[in-house]
This record gives structure tokens, C-alpha cells and sequence, in this order.
């Protein structure tokens, strides 16, 4: 029994990202070509990915000792809360009016994202340029102090599983689409265009911070999976500042901050905030938003 076990849970281990993206992929394809609801079929899979995930972290977790809260879970929970319910509604709803008022403000010109081109090359040119500004706006909270103490609230668990994934403060979280949506918005990149980006990045959040034994092999070289993201997370910085994509590590590749160990376990030594960081990661998540309004605040060695 408790092999056939173990080889289940190889199985699960090896097909669960690759199966992942692609049913999402697939039910938005097929949610396009029939005029369907494209949110729909976005979400739906999403959230039955996230699910999933969350199940299995009980039966085959990575790590055993990620699944015992040490003090982290309220702040990840409420974090999951204030963004789903209040901070992304907000931004959906005001990044379109923004752009529009950037679109008349710096006279953009009409037509200058590739609409003529085929639909899978507009969605591969809508993640590329969406990663670009990810990737930056992920690089300079770990090199500017300011917004390192923003995006610690991230980096303060001490652990890794399926909910870190909305740990986010919601400046950092609001700075992050400004440079990585925003920008798609102003271009006037088509709707069905960005859903076709949301469509690969959701499967990839989802299970990005999942206490999962995943081996997703040579798609580690194109994404942000778990096995490449959890290096982020380490407490080194040699380590730690590695890996910036959101949902690519195209621009790691580019810019040499990739990091990935196809024979190792990829995992640090250990996971959370720099030595001599001042960030008070075991700080209440309200006073830990609020901490960047304080006197103290930005005195993170980030």
C-alpha cells in the first residue's frame, strides 16, 4: 500500500503544474472560440487549482513542518482577504480609467499594440511586455529600501505554502500592477489579449508558493514554479535576489538573476527576511501595513 502510494504521489508530482496550465489554457481557448465568458474561464480553473493545492499540502506536503502556522497565518489570511475582496476589485476598476487619462495625457498614438497579428502571438507579446514590468517593479522592492519595506510583508513568513501566495501589501501590490498592467492598458492591448496572460499566469500563482514536492522539469526554465520561486524566498541574499519573474523567469534569464538547480532539492537553508532586516514580520498584519506610514519604517537591510 504504501508504495503504490508513494507512486501515486510521484505522478501527482510531476503532472500537477504541467496539468494545471494546461487546463487552463484549454478552458480558455475553448471559452474564446466559442464567445464565452472569458473571466469565467479564467477564474474557474484558478481557483480549482488553488483547491487542489491546498488538499494536497495535508497528504504530500514538501516540508512538514510549512504546514504548522508559527504565528503567520492570520496575516496571510487576512492579506488573501483585503486583496481579493477590496485592492485587486479596485485596481480593475480604476486601472482602465487611469490608462485612459495616461492615454490622453501623454498623446499616445492609436494602434500601437499588434492587434493584426495571430491571437496566440498577441497574448505571448501581452505576457512579455506585462513580465518586463513585473520583473522591474519586483526588483527595485529589493534594491530601494522604501519599497523593500513594503514588499517585506511578503518576505516575513518563515515558511511556504499554497496562501503566501497573497501575502502582499497593498501598495506593493498596487505599484506592481501599475507597472506591469498598466502599461498593457495604455497600449490598448485587446481584453481577450489580457485574459489570454491571465489565463497562463493564474495556474502558475496558484501553486508558486505550494508546500508541494512538484518536479516540473524543463518548465522550471520557462516559470516562476515552486521549486524556482522558493529560492526567492531564502534568507541569503546571494540566493534571495534571484528569480523576479511573476509568472516567466524570461527576464531572470535576460538579465542573469535565474536560479534553479535541476539535481538539487531547491531549497535554502533558510526561508524569510534577511539577517538584521528591522521589519517587524511578527507584527499584526495591520501594523505591519501600517508600519510603512511610521517614523521607523525603512530601516529594512534589504
Amino acid at each position: 500500500m504504501d508504495s503504490e502510494i508513494n507512486a501515486m504521489h510521484t505522478i501527482i508530482a510531476r503532472v500537477f503544474f504541467p496539468a494545471a496550465l494546461l487546463a487552463s489554457l484549454l478552458t480558455f481557448a475553448m471559452a474564446h472560440a466559442a464567445g464565452g465568458d472569458l473571466r469565467l474561464a479564467v477564474m474557474a480553473p484558478s481557483v480549482i487549482t488553488l483547491i487542489a493545492a491546498m488538499l494536497l499540502e495535508r497528504r504530500m506536503p514538501f516540508q512538514p513542518e510549512w504546514n504548522r502556522p508559527r504565528g503567520d497565518a492570520t496575516t496571510d489570511w487576512l492579506s488573501m482577504a483585503a486583496l481579493l475582496a477590496v485592492i485587486d476589485p479596485l485596481l480593475k476598476w480604476g486601472g482602465p480609467l487611469l490608462a485612459a487619462a495616461l492615454y490622453a495625457r501623454l498623446d499616445v498614438p492609436a494602434g500601437l499594440f499588434p492587434t493584426s497579428l495571430p491571437f496566440a502571438l498577441q497574448v505571448a507579446i501581452a505576457a512579455a511586455i506585462a513580465e518586463f514590468g513585473f520583473y522591474w517593479a519586483h526588483r527595485l522592492h529589493h534594491s530601494r529600501q522604501a519599497l523593500w519595506w513594503l514588499h517585506a510583508l511578503h518576505h516575513g513568513s518563515e515558511r511556504l505554502y499554497s496562501v503566501n501566495n497573497f501575502r502582499l501589501h497593498p501598495l506593493n501590490y498596487g505599484l506592481n500592477y501599475a507597472l506591469g498592467m498598466l502599461p498593457l492598458l495604455v497600449l490598448g492591448t485587446p481584453s481577450d489579449a489580457l485574459f489570454g496572460y491571465l489565463a497562463l499566469s493564474y495556474p502558475v500563482l496558484m501553486l508558486q508558493h505550494a508546500n508541494l514536492p512538484l518536479r516540473s522539469g524543463w518548465l522550471n526554465y520557462v516559470f516562476s514554479t515552486n521549486e524556482v520561486h522558493r529560492w526567492h524566498h531564502s534568507a541569503a541574499p546571494a540566493e534571495g535576489d534571484r528569480n523576479f519573474g511573476r509568472v516567466l523567469v524570461l527576464w531572470d534569464h535576460v538579465f542573469g538573476t535565474f536560479r534553479y538547480q535541476p539535481q538539487g532539492a531547491n531549497l535554502p537553508r533558510t526561508i524569510g527576511l534577511y539577517a538584521g532586516d528591522a521589519y517587524p514580520a511578527r507584527a499584526s498584519y495591520w501594523r505591519q501595513v501600517s508600519s510603512m506610514f511610521l517614523p521607523a519604517c525603512c530601516r529594512a537591510a534589504g
